[in-house]
């Protein structure tokens, strides 16, 4: 931990990293081997049994809130490859006074991008020509990914699911677009909430980002997103998050550092193993947590089992 320590320690000196700094800290915070050279489910691994029963005892309501994002059908500015929905049968074509009738569709998904809430398998981001644990670009084919695929959550992924709600923190309705989170925020709104973030569990950061659609108007996520800032790497690796998501795609965008792109998306998923659920709809569950005074809870995901695959759709549960 000595690593992580003085890349916090340079982070809280320094604000954003700069390049340089950023392309040490993917090292110093990197988790390949930790977990065995042939790993492939990376920060996951954090999520032990005794994790998965302590978050279940959190269901004490048997309240459930989606946070998923309706499938995505009309192309939009954040939405360039729409979900492919067909029926193939109705209702409209069966005679009325026929016997055994059904309906049936058909659903193509690309999960990548702005709008569709998904979860990014370990091989999405590749890394000086690598991704996580060492393993080469190459194992990422055309006929999938033979390494870091979405399997690595084929048996759920359960643990305590922890939101931090960061509009509150700052006393505003919403973030604007491609402002930065800090790691003293995510510490102010734990402060603010009364609890504290531990190993393995899944991060949810609020921005309000559908708040603000619904005030401000849509405009294209690459023009600018809301999310945490670089610098909030080391303290997500000290505090071993399993898994984090946000309304947004974590990062912020842009990322405010010359050659970085997706900061987060390259640290976090490359080198720390950690995966990352994009574009979910955390309105309802904000709304919960606010009623409740209660940010932790059970929180369930089933991606598919998609051999090879590299993100899956899904529709986050939290459980109170």
């Amino acid at each position: 931990m000595a690593c992580v320590a003085g890349a916090m320690a340079m982070t809280d000196a320094t604000g954003t990293p700069t390049s340089d700094e950023l392309a040490q800290m993917a090292l110093d915070l990197r988790n390949w081997g930790r977990w065995g050279d042939d790993d492939e489910r990376g920060a996951l691994n954090l999520i032990t049994d005794a994790k998965r029963a302590q978050a279940v005892a959190l269901a004490q309501e048997g309240f459930s809130v989606s946070c998923a994002r309706p499938l995505p059908v009309t192309p939009s500015a954040e939405n360039p490859h729409p979900v492919q929905h067909y029926m193939i049968s109705g209702g409209d074509q069966a005679s009325a006074d026929g016997g055994f009738a059904f309906a049936s569709d058909y659903i193509g998904i690309a999960p990548h991008g702005m709008a569709t809430t998904h979860l990014d398998a370990l091989c999405h981001i590749f890394y000086d020509g690598k991704i996580y644990n060492g393993y080469s670009k190459d194992e990422v084919r055309t006929d999938g990914a033979k390494k870091d695929s979405i399997m690595a959550g084929a048996e759920g992924i359960v643990s305590r699911g922890v939101l931090l709600d960061i509009p509150t923190v700052r006393d505003a309705e919403f973030l604007e677009p491609g402002e930065r989170i800090t790691s003293a925020e995510l510490e102010a709104a734990e402060g603010r909430q009364g609890m504290r973030v531990e190993p393995g569990d899944i991060l949810l950061t609020y921005t309000g980002r559908d708040r603000r659609k619904e005030s401000r108007g849509a405009m294209a996520p690459f023009d600018g997103l809301a999310g945490l800032d670089a610098g909030c790497l080391p303290w997500l690796r000290e505090r071993d998050v399993a898994v984090h998501g946000c309304d947004g795609v974590t990062d912020a965008l842009p990322s405010g550092i010359d050659g970085w792109a997706m900061p987060l998306h390259s640290v976090a998923i490359a080198n720390m193993g950690v995966h990352l659920i994009d574009n979910m709809n955390l309105e309802g569950l904000v709304s919960a947590c606010r009623e409740r005074g209660r940010y932790e809870f059970l929180f369930v995901l089933a991606p598919l089992r998609l051999e090879g695959g590299t993100a899956s759709p899904l529709n986050p549960l939290a459980i109170f």
